[in-house]
Order: structure tokens, then sequence, then C-alpha cells
């Protein structure tokens, strides 16, 4: 499959070794994300830190990502695709490298932050890579396979870093990972071709500095609720600098002639409904794959790798149904499929609401499975549709606006469901450790608030839906 682009300037390039070489960055990218998950204790055990400081391993890197992933639109017009795809996967598997021996607590949170400055671009960049190379009637089908990468990494990531720390240490999970990153980074440097058009465009500071403290101050406040309170000084702090510099960088946005963000993508109607129905995607998906570990761990009293089988049965069906999902948008547009993902949705919150502590696993891993099943019908059909509503100049900026969004709105659904289940706890038997039966409640209850994002997901998917450029593939 040859794509030559040689009379508009750029070299000749295959598709589909493209394809192959950017969705494997991704699974090895988000594989990583999520194998550290249930690493936490053995490394406060090994390094004598507290939970609160070990947090950190995850938090810097969230932090890193939302931080670059918005400079990522300028930096994809500023440099060749090829150049940005080496820098992201050299510092991806150095930051590995490092991991994997850190002396230190501080040498290996220095090695997730450039980790995460690899990942950070790799996302957006494949994004805007592929809707890039593909025509319009073919992104669906395309953005499934991504799908495919997306949703069965993280869904894998802490059953294998459950089963690796049964035998080994936590420094294997980046040993892991080591080789497979140098693999992708040989694999980039042999076949990936540039692929899309520079200009000579300035970057302006300020606006870097702006979108810094607003994108990384409203992370790091959702980030630290789950451990500080919604009413803590540091919450409050972090969220009125990350509001204000937000609002001081899209004032800035609208009156620079070229934008590092553009948030003209805005005046596309479907693109405006895109963005908050993928931030309620990811506070579902991401609030889920929270929830049920720690109802299987602190009311059932299950380890960590049982934790991880549970959410197997979902991360199989999010896989399998991922490119299908995209031949199914390819043919008939995200109008239904989106009305029906969401829908999947509202129904499997209902058993999550009524489970108690003897529910069967067999029973909420099928159940998972299927909320699985209507996510893979939202993750990639909804950014396709946003995509496709912009003009080819601005799809960079739309990818990298609706990834910056979707990690905010992974942030805020994890710090609403778990603050509502900690404090619900809480509330029922005040003390340091609630039991197991506070702790169900408040399981319950979260999740109940979960379908009242699945409902409001669900509304606005019924609107996309009357829309033709949700229904027809590239009007």
């Amino acid at each position: 499959m040859q794509q030559s682009e040689q009379s508009a300037g750029l070299p000749a390039y295959n598709r589909t070794v493209i394809l192959i070489v950017l969705i494997t960055g991704a699974f090895v990218a988000l594989l990583n994300q999520t194998l550290l998950i249930v690493a936490l204790p053995p490394i406060m055990n090994d390094f004598s830190i507290d939970a609160n400081l070990a947090q950190w391993v995850t938090t810097a890197y969230l932090l890193t990502n939302g931080i670059l992933i918005p400079v990522t639109a300028f930096l994809i017009e500023r440099f060749s695709s090829r150049r940005l795809l080496l820098a992201a996967s050299a510092l991806f598997a150095a930051g590995t490298l490092v991991a994997s021996v850190a002396p230190s607590f501080f040498f290996l949170l220095v090695a997730r932050v450039i980790q995460a400055a690899g990942a950070g671009m790799m996302m957006p960049l494949m994004q805007t890579i592929l809707l890039t190379i593909f025509p319009v009637n073919r992104r669906g089908s395309v953005m499934g396979l991504v799908g495919l990468a997306i949703g069965f990494a993280p869904a894998i990531g802490p059953t294998l870093g459950g089963w690796v720390l049964s035998f080994g240490s936590w420094r294997m999970l980046f040993t892991i990972v080591l080789p497979l990153a140098v693999l992708h980074l040989i694999a980039v440097v042999f076949f990936m071709k540039n692929v899309t058009r520079q200009h000579p465009v300035r970057i302006d500071l300020l606006s870097v500095v702006l979108s810094t403290l607003g994108f990384g101050g409203l992370l790091y406040a959702f980030s630290s609720i789950g451990g500080e309170g919604w009413l803590s000084l540091t919450v409050l702090i972090s969220t009125a600098v990350g509001a204000a510099a937000l609002f001081l960088f899209i004032r800035r946005q609208l009156s620079l002639e070229t934008p590092i963000l553009n948030f003209s993508v805005f005046r596309s109607r479907v693109y405006r409904l895109i963005i908050p129905m993928g931030m309620i995607t990811f506070a579902l998906l991401i609030g889920t794959e929270t929830l049920l570990p720690l109802y299987i761990q602190n009311v059932r009293g299950g380890t960590a790798f049982e934790s991880g089988l549970l959410l197997l049965p979902g991360a199989i069906a999010m896989g399998a149904m991922s490119p299908f999902s995209g031949r199914i948008f390819d043919r008939f547009g995200a109008g239904w499929l989106v009305v029906t993902g969401f829908a999947l949705q509202v129904v499997t919150t209902v058993p999550f609401v009524l489970m108690t502590p003897d529910t069967p696993l067999v029973l909420l891993g099928l159940v998972f499975g299927l909320r699985m099943l209507g996510l893979s019908m939202l993750m990639m059909p909804l950014s396709t549709a946003g995509i496709n509503s912009l003009p080819g100049k601005l799809i960079p900026h739309g990818t990298a606006m609706d990834n910056t969004f979707r990690q905010i709105g992974g942030s805020i659904g994890t710090a609403l469901l778990v603050s509502i289940m900690t404090g619900t706890a809480v509330a029922i038997q005040p003390m340091p450790d609630p039991p197991p039966s506070a702790l169900m409640t408040g399981v319950r209850v979260a999740f109940l608030m979960g379908g009242i994002l699945a409902v409001a997901g669900f509304i606005l998917a019924l609107r996309l839906k009357k829309l033709p450029a949700a229904s027809v593939p590239g009007e």
C-alpha cells in the first residue's frame, strides 16, 4: 500500500508500515503508564518513603503529559513528524533505562518525567499523522486499530504488573518495557518518514508558561484531591492558579496570529460536543478501573493480581471491538455508535450500584466486559468525528486539544469518584480506616455518580446524532 507524496515535496511512504510503527509505540507507552499502578507499595518499602511521596511516581507522569500535550500542535507544525517521533521514542527509552536502575527515589522521579515527555508527544503525534495520511472514509477503521492499543494496554497493565510483582522486584516492570522501547526506537529510525508539512512558526514563550501553569495546575489539583480533599489549601490554590492561567492562555491564543493551540476548533458544532463527551468517556474509563480494584482489595480482601484478572475481560472486549467500531464508523458515522456506547454505560452502572461483597466475580467480570465494549464505541469514534469536522490545517490542534481535555476528564473523574467513595465511607463510620461494610456503600455511591455522568453523556450523544457531520463520515 504505497502512498506517493513526492509531488507535494514529501518523500514516498508506506501507510501500513507507519501505522504499525505508531500503534506499537502507543501500546508500549500506555502499557508502561499502568504497570506501576500496583507497584507503589514495594517502591515505598525499597526507598523508605510514605504513600504521599510515592504517589508522585504517577502524578509527575500525569503532569508532564498534561503540560506537553498542548504544545505538540506547535511542535508538529514546526518540526518534521519523523524528527518528533524519534525524539519522543528516544526520550521514552532513556527514561525507561534510568528508571530500571534508579538508585534513589529522586532518580526514579526524574526517569518518570523523561518517560512522560516522550509519551506526551507520542499520542497526539500518532493521531495527527494517521488522520493526515489516511482519507476521511478510512479514518474510522484506522483509529479503531489505535483504540485497540489505547484500550488494551492500560487494561492489561495492572494484571501484568501484579503477576510480575508476585515473584520479582518492581524494577522488572521497567526491564520488561525497555527492550520494547528500544525496538520501537530502531523501527522509527529505519521505517518512519516525514508525512507532514512544516511552517516557519515561532513559539510564544508566554503562551508556553501560561499553558504549563494552566493545564499543569488543574491536573495537579485534581490528582491531589484523593489524598488531601476538595477543600485543602493545596487543591484550592492549584485550582485557582490553573484556572486563571488557563483563562489568560486562551485569551492570548485568540489574539495571536499563529497560536500554539488554536481554539478556533471550537467553531465546529460537532467538535464542541466531542470534547465534553470525550472527558466523560475518560472519566468513566479511569474511574471504573480505579474503583473495581479498590472494591476487590479493600472490601473483599483480594490481591492486586486478582484485581487485574477482573479487569482482563474488559481489556479483551475493548481490544476486540475497537476495530469493528472503526469500520462501523466509516460506514454509518458516529451517531448511533456513540448513542449505543453511552447507553451501555448507563445499563452496566446498575449491577455495580447493586453489587455486594458476595457478588460473583464472574458476573462482575462480564458486566465490566460489556461496559468496556461500550467504551470501545466511544473512544476513537468520538475523536475521529471531531477531527473530521475540522479543516486539515487544524488537525494537529484538534488532536492536541482532544488529548489534553481527555487527560483532565480522567483526572476529574478519578478524583470525583474516589472522593465520593471515601467520603461516604467516613460519613457512615468515621475512623482512620473505615471497615469494608462502609467502603462497600462508598463504592456503590461512587458508581451511582458514574451513572449520572453516563446519563449526561447519553444526552449529549443524542444531540450529536442530530448533526449531519456526526452521521455522514467526511461531511
